[in-house]
């Protein structure tokens, strides 16, 4: 396992979550687990998909997993029940574990301030 992979443990409480792995025909297919590590390699370093080093698959096969997946609402469907999960046990701490987006304050662009024309010399 390298730096920011998934774990053996932190893979057994993803795959039930995960659509079956589709049956091998023709080309074999990448497996879950290898897509999803390079689906965190783009996002832990920010570099284009067609950056992703070649031990993860097809640089073109995972992003296409990743946005299907997206479509269809998977990752939701984890994090909601990841995070169910971890609240029934007590691991979440609501009072730190909350973002409420009514008090972040956005910059003085984002917010309509008046733009400030410098005076004309004169």
């Amino acid at each position: 396992m390298r730096r920011g992979e998934l774990s053996d443990e932190q893979w057994q409480r993803l795959e039930p979550l995960l659509p079956t792995q589709k049956p091998r025909t023709g080309r074999p297919n990448l497996s879950h687990c290898q897509v999803i590590n390079g689906i965190l390699w783009v996002l832990r370093t920010g570099a284009p998909w067609r950056d992703m080093p070649e031990r993860y698959g097809s640089w073109s096969t995972v992003a296409s997993r990743f946005y299907r997946w997206r479509e269809a609402g998977i990752w939701d469907r984890i994090w909601a029940q990841l995070q169910a999960e971890a609240d029934e046990q007590d691991k979440i701490d609501w009072e730190i574990h909350f973002v409420d987006g009514t008090i972040v304050r956005a910059h003085q662009h984002a917010a309509g301030a008046k733009k400030q024309v410098p005076k004309p010399k004169r």
